[in-house]
């Protein structure tokens, strides 16, 4: 049987212990060594799921469970006899750990469904990721020796969704949890669409990926060095299904089917289910996190609104995806001057399980620990967003392509471009490598814009040098302006930082702080589409999350706007269809896209 990590997740800190290259790389370090147990845990409809248990040697008092539910697989045997790194002593002789492959994966029994959504409260017999969590810990306090009762559960990604999940209604045994980057609304904000943009690359190198084979990790194999041509020559999006999938990936068939905000989506979101704190629960965020930027921080939000013991609390870094397991002193090219992941992990990861788990340490954990990147310091904030010392600054795009602090007078004006679905943006310099196993989809968001800057379809405006650091905490927001030709449009914001031409490192760089996309027919509502009145202006409100970090004196801050960003989203026929998914070629139409003034990204100032 192949046991694999998917490179998605990075999976979680609870298991990098078992799974990455510490186990089978680095053996001139000391080894901790553990008792392996593979067993078949029985969940109350009778299906069993494949569990491994990796428990100290010679453990000198009862021990608390650390779990992670995944889909990606479970520390092989032979890895684990090699020993585990000497750097996860804390937790390799503090914990059990528990490593559980979900329902429909590998050896666990029953069908998998993508992101699972909680059953029918009526239905009784019903089951989903909350009571197979329930199940477990309930299953393992009964039959392991020599535990101490006590269970926490932390993932990243798909992982973090699990854990969320158990989180829903917890084993009395579960006493803390840790979601780092798990989704929240796959249609708002996550892995498969941004405020209904489909993410086409992703969303189909992933289903493929999960739904080709139940016991492994499948690579779909491109025939083309750059994703970017093979994309671009598979045409309309109908096509994926009839040339490649056939049908069979059920996940694909899905965004065929629910091309806007129905009740399929909404019941996978979590905002429904998320009306109480029901146990103590960080979530972590990682400023470059490619897949999933929005979760952790719309988690946090949900359950804030119900958070009178002052148990929810929220973590961001400078990382991408999984960043805060690895090595957290650069990210591609950008260093942030100390290991902000090894940071996480001894101050704030084993301090968390330490103190609900094993009773031990006096927590001391602010409402919200944030990386301040720029200025590169970690702060603390009683709030997130912060609340106090934060003023909302209107940055204009103004004449000349200039950015001001002023605004413009109502003259009309305005900046415009084609945009060409035969030509879109690249999302990354070209060649575009296949999303995974290669490193570029997992620092992309923080490469150089330049390889854009000067394209014909997209839009840039800057300040002059900084007289002064500018530092930012909290929301931004771009208001848009903006027209259309066509029917139907994309619309991309882009916040980026741009170093001195004459810095010692990373002259003239161009690095993207925040950045988002919105579909036009959902301008609306997502749940009805509705064509764009074309050559009509209208206001656009374009999300780019919450960030903390210092533009420094002498930087500059530059804004860029585009229609298309391809292939990680899909391109906008710009000619209104009722499902894009059902477009035809003929459909895909250029359009001439206009940018008003009086068009500004709202910055969170602090005072």
């Amino acid at each position: 049987m192949k046991r694999a990590i998917f490179c998605l997740t990075i999976l979680a800190a609870v298991l990098l212990v078992a799974q990455t290259a510490e186990l089978v790389g680095q053996t001139e370090e000391p080894r901790v060594y553990v008792d392996y147990r593979d067993v078949m845990i029985p969940m109350r409809d009778g299906a069993r799921l494949e569990t491994v248990i990796l428990t100290p040697k010679n453990a000198k008092e009862p021990l608390p469970f650390l779990i992670d539910r995944t889909p990606y697989g479970v520390p092989a045997k032979e890895a684990v006899a090699k020993g585990l790194s000497e750097r996860q002593r804390w937790r390799s002789e503090n914990y059990i750990f528990v490593s559980q492959n979900i329902r429909g994966r590998f050896q666990s029994e029953g069908k998998f469904v993508m992101f699972h959504p909680p059953h029918d409260p009526k239905d009784s017999k019903g089951i989903d990721e909350t009571t197979d969590a329930w199940d477990t810990v309930d299953w393992l306090i009964k039959n392991v020796p020599n535990n101490n009762g006590r269970a926490g559960i932390a993932g990243t990604s798909y992982d973090g969704w699990t854990a969320v999940m158990a989180a829903l209604d917890p084993h009395p045994a579960l006493k803390a949890a840790i979601e780092q980057a798990s989704p929240a609304d796959q249609f708002l904000g996550d892995d498969f669409h941004h405020n209904g943009a489909f993410r086409l690359s992703y969303g189909f190198e992933y289903s493929a990926s999960l739904e080709t084979s139940a016991t492994e990790n499948y690579r779909f194999q491109f025939d083309r060095a750059d994703t970017y041509d093979w994309y671009l020559g598979l045409g309309p999006l109908s096509n994926a299904d009839e040339k490649y999938f056939h049908g069979k990936v059920p996940t694909w068939i899905d965004f065929l089917r629910h091309p806007s905000y129905d009740a399929f989506w909404q019941r996978q979101a979590f905002a429904p289910y998320l009306k109480a704190v029901k146990i103590p629960i960080i979530h972590t965020a990682g400023w470059w996190d490619q897949e999933d930027f929005y979760g952790p921080q719309k988690i946090y939000e949900l359950l804030e609104r119900h958070d009178s013991e002052h148990r929810n609390f929220f973590v961001a870094g400078p990382w991408n995806h999984g960043g805060w397991n690895g090595s957290g002193s650069k990210l591609g090219a950008i260093d942030f001057g100390s290991d902000t992941a090894l940071h996480y992990r001894e101050k704030i990861f084993q301090p968390w399980f330490d103190h609900w788990l094993r009773g031990e340490g006096d927590l001391k954990l602010a409402e919200a620990t944030v990386f301040e990147t720029g200025a590169n310091r970690w702060q603390e904030h009683d709030t997130w967003p912060p609340k106090g010392g934060v003023e909302s600054r209107h940055l204009y795009l103004r004449e000349g392509r200039k950015l001001a602090f002023d605004a413009p007078g109502p003259n009309g004006a305005f900046d415009e471009y084609v945009s060409d679905p035969a030509n879109p943006v690249p999302y990354r310099p070209r060649p575009v490598p296949a999303t995974y196993p290669g490193p570029e989809w997992r620092v992309w968001l923080v490469q150089d814009q330049r390889f854009v800057d000067h394209r014909p379809d997209v839009l840039t405006w800057q300040t002059d040098p900084l007289p002064a650091d500018i530092r930012i905490a909290g929301d931004i927001v771009t208001n848009l302006i903006a027209s259309t030709s066509g029917t139907d449009s994309d619309w991309v914001a882009k916040l980026i930082d741009v170093y001195p031409d004459d810095a010692k490192e990373l002259p003239g760089y161009q690095l993207m702080i925040a950045d988002e996309i919105v579909r036009a027919r959902f301008r609306n509502g997502f749940e009805k589409p509705e064509p764009v009145p074309a050559g009509r202006p209208l206001s656009y409100t374009i999300d780019l999350h919450t960030n903390a970090h210092s533009f420094l004196k002498g930087h500059r801050i530059m804004v860029q706007v585009q229609s298309t960003w391809f292939p990680v989203y899909d391109r906008n026929p710009q000619k209104f269809v009722p499902n894009i998914f059902e477009a035809h070629a003929a459909d895909y139409v250029k359009a001439t896209q206009r940018i008003y003034r009086g068009s500004n990204v709202v910055l969170p100032v602090i005072r």
